[in-house]
């Protein structure tokens, strides 16, 4: 039993369970880490050649992943009494990072510790130590160190992003959505930040919102699996069936045997009608983790929508074997009962579902189901509105209403009068908000709320040649608590008049900040949004070049927006890199295509 310094006065056994230590340590550097450059130090007095070269080779065992060999370096060159201590500190933050690795989280909380008392003016020992008590599940004492970190290193991205993630697990998804953006600013081709703010935006109810940024992560970095499967949660949420498909299946390429993304894919292809692909994925989630009665719930629901009574029998028996507190595993093999006219013992299960999970959605559709099945119909379309008031846009329950009255039998829109504009009009569904133009039916432009308030729709502006029947639809998305107090927010929708769908939606404006829109002759659009992200949308095809001549009196940047080429300025391209000085703000330069950056190993984006 150790106690952190005077700071962190709880005590902790930080020894204990060192498997599911680093398992907890794996999953902050999933979800809340971020590559930075490291804090640079004021300039520090020469130390000994001998203990230079063993903090050297401390640091490239480091990188090379040979933890044991770096903390032997370490604890060498710190047996060195002529040390100043700013310098015995960063290389017990060092050690401590190597400890880390090692799962030895006694150690590492020493070395930090004892870093903080030498040097307490080296942000990233605070950040480093707020990671570690964060994947020690003690995110209040975490926040203390992730203050002190911003507190020293105003410009210290990670520092925002992980307080951002400690936020998050104390439940406070909105304020965290403030650090994740402040980092998003500092780095803004970084993934980590971006599919922070996405989770939190998931949390709020805000899936359009969540799309935007996972997509903005992806962008940044190809391989990011969790990234896509983020996203596909996101886009299940709205109904986009298949293209969430098509993001976990390069998530699962990515990584082969991660169950729950097969689970996801398996919903997926389910709620697509495709039962032959989604068996296989539950086949093989129930592979990966047999004891889990997920799987068996999830593939007999499959057999038992494709008309395979029995084989949709055993997997629910056996889901209820595994866990006989599941309500979805009694109300699925309800489901399989009704639909072989069964009823009377499909209202059994529907009993022992009810007594567990009586406002369970799955447990009101089996039901409504089963009413179905027996011609009450008045009363089954009762029951999947419950279901739909339990979880909106539940699909089952929307199938089965469509298919009892047609449109009229699901929840209609009611029309938020004087919040409309240029003959759009707002309508209110089922708790979400939408716009809608009366003379293009299909179109529905999701109107998501980012505070307090209702949306209001504020402008219309149609484009002309290059993007004819492109249009940008502004909105009031309310207000939120800003640095400096309440601020205004406004969002931005690119309207497809032609295909009647909505391209992007971006944050328009916060405060006083607005974002810069640059619609160019090749059809596309750059938006510098207030949020720190710049996007481009192909959205028309191009006006023919001019003549050579012509171009030829263009300036450079002139060229790149009329012939569509990646501009050099665009924080996407990929010779315009970002230096980072002391306090992490970005500094441009270019670089040489040839000379790239190692990748990052897993604990790098963690601890620095």
């Amino acid at each position: 039993m150790r106690r952190l310094c005077a700071r962190h006065a709880a005590p902790m056994t930080y020894a204990k369970r060192p498997v599911q230590v680093a398992a907890a340590l794996g999953l902050i550097a999933a979800t809340i880490a971020l590559a930075i450059a490291p804090v640079r130090l004021a300039a520090q007095a020469p130390v000994d050649e001998a203990t230079a070269l063993h903090v050297r080779n401390g640091a490239l065992a480091l990188q090379r992943g040979k933890s044991d060999e770096a903390v032997r370096e370490y604890t060498t060159a710190l047996e060195d009494r002529t040390l100043p201590d700013d310098r015995r500190a960063t290389i017990l933050n060092d050690r401590g990072v190597a400890y880390v690795r090692l799962g030895q989280t006694r150690e590492a909380i020493d070395d930090f510790n004892k870093a903080v008392e030498l040097f307490p003016e080296y942000a990233a020992t605070y950040n480093n130590r707020g990671n570690l008590l964060l994947a020690l599940g003690l995110p209040k004492e975490a926040l203390k160190d992730f203050n002190r970190a911003i507190v020293l290193a105003p410009g210290y991205a990670a520092a925002y992003n992980n307080r951002a993630g400690a936020l998050m697990q104390i439940g406070n998804p909105q304020q965290a959505i403030r650090d994740f953006t402040q980092a998003v600013k500092l780095l803004p081709a970084a993934a980590a930040p971006l599919a922070g703010r996405g989770r939190a935006h998931m949390e709020l109810g805000r899936p359009h919102a969540a799309i935007r940024d996972f997509s903005r992560a992806v962008g940044s970095e190809a391989r990011f699996a969790s990234g896509y499967r983020s996203r596909a949660e996101a886009k299940l949420k709205v109904g986009y069936y298949d293209e969430a498909i098509e993001d976990l299946s390069r998530a699962i390429a990515f990584d082969v045997n991660n169950a729950d993304a097969h689970l996801l894919r398996g919903e997926a292809y389910l709620s697509s009608g495709n039962f032959e692909a989604s068996i296989a994925d539950f086949t093989r989630f129930a592979e990966l983790r047999p004891e889990d009665a997920k799987g068996f719930e999830m593939r007999g629901l499959a057999h038992a929508m494709a008309d395979v009574p029995e084989a949709a029998l055993s997997d629910l028996n056996r889901a209820i074997e595994l866990n006989q507190r599941s309500a979805i595993a009694f109300a699925y093999r309800a489901y399989a009962y009704a639909r072989t006219g069964q009823p009377e013992i499909a209202r059994s299960d529907i009993a022992t579902a009810a007594k567990i999970a009586p406002e369970a959605a799955e447990v009101l559709w089996a039901r409504a189901f089963t009413d179905e099945t027996e011609g009450q119909t008045d009363t089954a379309i009762d029951t999947y509105r419950a279901a739909l008031s339990a979880r909106p846009n539940y699909k089952l329950a929307l199938d089965a209403l469509q298919r009892l009255g047609g449109g009229e039998a699901v929840k209609g829109d009611t029309v938020v009068e004087g919040f409309g504009t240029a003959g759009w009009q707002v309508v209110a569904n089922n708790g979400a908000y939408f716009a809608i133009l009366p003379e293009a039916p299909k179109l529905r432009v999701p109107l998501e709320m980012l505070g307090e308030g209702k949306p209001r729709l504020l402008s219309w502006e149609e484009k002309q040649r290059p993007f004819q029947q492109i249009g940008v639809l502004t909105y009031h998305s309310g207000i939120i608590e800003g640095a400096s107090g309440p601020e205004e927010m406004e969002m931005a929708a690119i309207v497809d008049l032609k295909s009647a769908s909505v391209v992007a939606i971006q944050p328009q404006r916060q405060g006083k900040q607005v974002a810069t829109w640059n619609w160019s002759d090749n059809g596309t659009v750059t938006v510098a949004s207030v949020d720190g992200v710049t996007d481009q949308f192909q959205l028309r095809q191009g006006i023919a070049p001019p003549s050579a001549a012509f171009a030829g009196r263009k300036t450079q940047r002139s060229r790149e927006r009329r012939y569509g080429g990646t501009p050099s300025w665009a924080p996407w391209a990929e010779d315009g890199g970002f230096s980072f000085n002391n306090t992490g703000h970005g500094n441009r330069r270019k670089t040489s295509r040839k000379r790239q950056r190692k990748p990052k190993s897993i604990f790098d984006l963690l601890f620095n």
